[in-house]
């Protein structure tokens, strides 16, 4: 069986180089067949395909997908100036 910090670099490595995600910021935690995914991003879009590469990295391990979604919005996009 794989050292959990081997996983952990074959997950974080595959978001980081997956055209899909190109994701740098999440966090990888794996704690026996559990494997959890934190940090934040900018869409839920994102956030879906992050669990996505993550699973096809590790199929074998059951997926928590705790990333955050935070909602981006423009400068001024509040401020109405009449």
């Amino acid at each position: 069986m794989e050292a959990p910090q081997y996983v952990a670099a074959r997950v974080q490595q595959a978001m980081a180089e997956d055209a899909r995600t190109n994701e740098l910021g999440i966090r990888v935690d794996i704690r026996g067949d559990q494997l959890f995914l934190r940090g934040q991003v900018s869409g839920a879009e994102q956030r879906e395909l992050l669990g996505q590469v993550a699973h096809e990295a590790a199929p074998e391990l059951y997926l928590h997908n705790e990333i955050n979604v935070m909602e981006v919005t423009e400068p001024g996009e509040d401020e109405h100036l009449d």
